[in-house]
């Protein structure tokens, strides 16, 4: 039986991409779900799907730079379901993609409020609700950026860097009150995100063929096995699937040097 039957899911960022795949995963896996975005149109036709195949699913129109409407997702979660197990943290941007003379302070400053700020006002949110029942996973979507420079993305690296930050610390104010915090580095995956990065023309990662990114339904596998005790030894960490030994843990397949 799947960890996640019977669990309260909030993901943020699930109209596309890697937050998509992991709202359908574990709606599949019996979890009972709801789908965060600003595009409201994308998540119902989502939920729809999901209703259509048996799944629990609601969706929740949810800027995640905005603290009162992250808590407004959360209180429809405990509103719907009376409690919340599992947040995935996954909203993320990164355009546009230029170079810091070339940036508008604008747009960056915006990607700065949903990767950065977005993950915070996920946790303040959500670790009160979890404290009450003295447990929860967080799972913060975070990136090798993280831990790296790119040319054109300095709001991206900045802001991942700062997501393991807040996962460092989230752990270490939580981690003995039964609240679980867990970064999850995907690598580069088949998304409309990597479809900007080529397009950019910038840096290594926009010169990679599309088949070496890896399906968005690897990384909602990932989550899952996160959300076990097989994952409490990367409490506070960085989870890369960049990684052979993580790869095997939950039997994808391994990367080829």
């Amino acid at each position: 039986m799947s960890n996640l039957k019977s669990k309260t899911v909030l993901v943020t960022g699930a109209s596309k991409g890697i937050g998509e795949a992991i709202a359908r995963h574990c709606a599949v896996k019996g979890a009972n779900v709801i789908l965060a975005a600003r595009n409201k149109a994308a998540l119902d036709r989502i939920v729809t799907e999901i209703r259509a195949l048996g799944g629990q699913a609601l969706a929740v129109k949810c800027d995640v730079s905005d603290y009162l409407e992250v808590n407004n997702a959360v209180a429809q979660a405990i509103k719907e379901y009376n409690r919340l197990d599992i947040l995935v943290n996954n909203a993320g941007l990164i355009d546009p993609i230029a170079r810091l003379a070339d940036s508008d302070p604008e747009t960056w400053d915006f990607v700065i409020d949903v990767n950065v700020k977005g993950v915070y006002h996920g946790l303040r949110a959500a670790i009160p609700e979890m404290l009450k029942t003295g447990s929860g996973t967080i799972i913060n979507i975070s990136s090798g950026a993280a831990n790296g420079a790119l040319e054109g993305w300095s709001h991206y690296c900045s802001s991942k860097a700062a997501v393991l930050s807040l996962t460092r610390c989230a752990d270490k104010e939580y981690g003995g009150e039964g609240i679980r915090v867990i970064g999850l580095s995907p690598g580069t995956v088949a998304t409309d995100m990597q479809r900007s990065i080529r397009s950019s023309g910038i840096n290594p990662v926009s010169q990679l063929d599309w088949d070496a990114h890896i399906p968005p339904e690897w990384v909602a596998q990932a989550c899952e096995y996160l959300c076990d005790k097989a994952g409490d030894e990367f409490l506070g960490k960085d989870f890369s699937l960049k990684d052979n030994e993580a790869r095997k843990k939950i039997g994808l397949p391994l990367m080829k040097f």
